[in-house]
């Protein structure tokens, strides 16, 4: 017998005697219940060995036709899980404790792939700047990689090279955000925040005209997030530390003190609360920053301004999804044993956060920056129905999440349209009169911002009007009159910009609407037909946001 196989009989003997080590269980994954995740990430891998394999010239194509593809399919194995009972009477818990199947998460889940969806269209668009030497372009810098400015930039133009990394970039993104409202234990909820934000942070960063903007954008973003994510997982340890463990259901046993098992360790964390606390706190602070709550919003106008402006309409809608999800998984799972501590905090974010998005979005003078206040004073009406901790809140939520992100990428598409020499025009007083030049495209504006503005027959109101009625119920009616004043301010910034439109006259050096692909269109239309539908028959939807409405625990 050789030296070798003498010292492997030896290791196999000892690990046999030594009966603790002998075997080590293989992990059980349900991959059918993780099809949607699982789709997203293997349709993102494939799209780096696009990037690697295929002639530049097909990368296009090839990229746009892979996350179609993967973002159809996982929807479709969304509806499937769905149809199956996932979301009501078999929600349980997968992937050895890590994800939770049930209805908020499927719900979300659908709602962000639907929403990443119609953003892709607005990320592929090639037809709106003017061609490049005879080249289409999109809304992304030719080569990310040089410098603005420099020769290396002008001979990527000259070439034709266009970012189509974007797209695996929009899928890893899209797999962080499925998994974020999903994740049941903290170390998954981390890891999902983290892959959902890298790729933003490229995103931003490549915008292919006000490159320099884009940049800033993007390294503003890059640190405060970073900040953002040393909040979360301090709390996460401090949360560790109390608990003992990672698991949301243990966390919520610990702090109920249901717990059975109690080490002596474990008692003595127990009765420190301080741990509880601060970790709690700086947990839901992460994800208010992700939501773009007051006093954690100082990212947002900057970013949404500087970034492309699909990338903006994308993480606008899908990332507001994904962070609610994950906080009100956290609030009611976790932390329904801490309501007394946490709801009083939330009240005065939520009306800080309602006031000051409605205020400060009137001094406003660039569109994408009214829509970033405006998106802040959003945050703080989905709060409200975090704040009611009944039922028909996770519900209200929900349905205010899938009504919000459609109008949201319609009004940022449609943003795209609006151009002058020097690309976008977003300063609003370049806005004037543009009902007269173009009445189609600033009619459908305009639905968007009656929608923002929560105007009857419209996905706003019955959003609006369900959270609020939730807030009311659960107890907090003071600020459904906060919300309502703050609607009424908000209102006036939006018909500003209707009034603007159609009843100035416009400028002879004004912006033209350019004639976008069927893809900018599909955006654009689909956007309209939620806003409208939502808001004269929201009932099938209100009713399947309250069916999904019952977390797993």
């Amino acid at each position: 017998m050789s030296a070798t196989a003498a010292v492997h009989s030896l290791w196999t003997t000892a690990a046999t005697a030594a009966d603790p080590i002998s075997r080590i269980d293989a992990p059980k994954i349900e991959y059918g219940q993780l099809a949607p995740t699982l789709i997203v990430v293997g349709a993102a891998v494939v799209g780096i060995l696009v990037e690697a394999f295929v002639p530049r010239k097909s990368r296009y194509y090839a990229q746009m036709f892979v996350a179609v593809v993967a973002l159809a399919a996982a929807f479709a194995a969304v509806v499937a899980l769905a149809a199956d009972g996932y979301g009501t009477t078999k929600a349980g818990i997968a992937a050895m404790g890590a994800i939770a199947v049930d209805g908020p998460a499927l719900f979300l889940q659908g709602t962000i792939l639907l929403t990443a969806l119609v953003g892709l269209f607005t990320f592929a668009e090639r037809r709106l700047d003017p061609e490049v030497h005879g080249n289409r372009v999109d809304s992304f810098a030719a080569q990310a990689a040089s410098v603005p400015g420099s020769d290396s930039e002008k001979k990527a133009v000259k070439a034709g090279f266009t970012t189509t990394e974007v797209f695996p970039l929009l899928l890893f993104a899209v797999s962080g955000m499925l998994v974020f409202p999903a994740a049941n234990d903290l170390l998954t909820l981390f890891v999902a925040l983290e892959v959902l934000s890298l790729p933003l942070y490229l995103l931003c960063a490549l915008a292919r005209r006000k490159r320099l903007m884009s940049q800033e954008a993007a390294v503003k973003y890059f640190l405060l997030g970073a900040f953002a994510s040393a909040f979360t997982l301090f709390g996460i340890a401090l949360l560790y530390g109390y608990s003992g463990s990672m698991s949301y259901a243990t966390i919520a046993q610990v702090v109920d003190g249901t717990v059975q098992d109690v080490s002596p360790a474990l008692a003595d964390t127990m009765g420190n609360d301080a741990l509880l606390l601060v970790g709690a706190a700086l947990l839901v602070m992460g994800l208010l920053f992700k939501v773009g709550a007051v006093p954690f919003h100082m990212w947002t106008p900057d970013v949404y301004q500087g970034a492309p402006t699909p990338v903006t309409g994308f993480m606008a809608a899908a990332t507001k999804v994904a962070a609610f999800g994950a906080l009100l998984r956290i609030l009611y799972v976790v932390l329904p044993g801490l309501r007394w501590d946490w709801r009083p905090v939330m009240w005065a974010v939520a009306i800080v956060t309602m006031l000051a998005g409605a205020i400060v979005a009137i001094t406003q003078t660039d569109i994408k920056r009214l829509l970033a206040y405006s998106s802040i004073a959003h945050a703080g009406f989905i709060l409200a129905g975090v704040i009611a901790t009944t039922p028909s809140g996770i519900s209200s939520v929900l349905f205010y999440l899938a009504a919000y992100s459609f109008v949201t990428i319609g009004a940022f598409a449609v943003v795209t349209l609006v151009r002058d020499a020097g690309g976008e025009a977003t300063h609003l007083s370049k806005w004037a009169g543009l009902g007269r030049r173009s009445p189609l495209v600033a009619a459908v504006f305009a639905v968007f911002l009656l929608a923002f503005a929560g105007i009857p027959l419209t996905s706003g109101f019955a959003g609006k009007f369900a959270v609020f009625k939730a807030a009311a119920e659960g107890g907090a009616a003071p600020l459904v009159v906060v919300g309502v004043i703050s609607s009424a301010i908000a209102a006036f910034f939006y018909i500003r910009v209707i009034v603007l439109m159609f009843f100035s006259e416009p400028r002879p050096e004004g912006p033209t609407v350019a004639v976008p692909s069927p893809l900018t269109m599909t955006a654009i239309g689909v956007g309209v037909a939620v806003t409208v539908v939502l808001g004269v028959a929201p009932q099938y939807f209100l009713e399947l946001a309250g069916d999904a409405g019952v977390f797993v625990r």
